[in-house]
């Protein structure tokens, strides 16, 4: 049983606010999350209108499209990478953290936002799946086609990295 080219409307309603979410947390700029979104959706409808269309269940559509984001989102890094003084969009997403019953300003969201944006790519890629998307790490590594113990040493090393970061930027909120 796969999943009908008629029933993509409804796939983009579903999964849209996950993709882009996820593009923006790899990107980091609202414009390039944004293109990346709608690549995404754009090879999801070409998936769905082949002949024999591999998606077979939602949940099979949702790892799809976490791999797919993630891997658009890879490359659109690596092309703003080659084009010298590449600008970064200021952007806030407005969301409310809790920490022991307290929720923390959107000044502190976007301070955290930074510094994730700051890690190397394969640790923050790790970090977002992990802790946004709440992958298990044996789900990160199937989905980016790494080995476990590469994905537990980049969430390990990438969350070291962001501590010692915030340790700096952000004294009055880190223990």
């Amino acid at each position: 049983m796969s999943i009908a080219t008629n029933d993509f409307r409804r796939l983009v309603e579903t999964h849209q606010r996950m993709v882009f979410s996820l593009a923006l947390r790899v990107t980091g700029e609202r414009g390039t999350a944004e293109e990346v979104a709608q690549d995404a959706f754009l090879e999801l409808h070409r998936e769905l209108i082949q002949r024999q269309p591999r998606l077979e269940s939602e949940d099979h559509v949702r790892f799809w499209l976490r791999r797919v984001t993630v891997h658009r989102a890879t490359d659109a890094l690596r092309r703003r990478s080659r084009r010298p003084e590449a600008q970064a969009e200021e952007w806030v997403e407005e969301q409310h953290i809790e920490e022991n019953g307290e929720a923390l300003s959107a000044a502190v969201v976007a301070l955290l936002e930074e510094l994730l944006r700051t890690l190397p790519e394969q640790m923050r890629i790790a970090i977002v799946l992990r802790y946004q998307e709440e992958m298990a790490p044996d789900e990160i590594a199937n989905l980016l086609n790494q080995p476990l113990a590469t994905v537990k040493s980049n969430l390990q090393r990438g969350l070291q990295l962001l501590r010692r970061k915030a340790a700096v930027t952000m004294k009055e909120y880190v223990r």
